[in-house]
């Protein structure tokens, strides 16, 4: 099982959204509504490198992190 984060989705400007985590397989469809309050919701996206870009010539190997791409 893996741990998802939603938010719910803020209705008006001053609302704050609530942050959860929820334990789903990788086969269940994202939730729509929170599950206590019907609320709705969308799944937050994290983690990550980041993006991968081109190494510089002035650059040298020791640059590079794990999963590199650069040579």
């Amino acid at each position: 099982m893996a741990t998802y984060i939603y938010e719910t989705i803020p209705t008006g400007e001053n609302e704050t959204p609530e942050v959860f985590e929820v334990q789903q397989s990788m086969n269940d469809e994202p939730l729509t509504k929170h599950p206590e309050t019907g609320v709705p919701v969308r799944r937050v996206i994290v983690g990550g490198y980041g993006p991968l870009t081109k190494k510089s010539e002035e650059s040298s190997s020791e640059d590079c992190g794990p999963g590199c791409c650069c040579n």
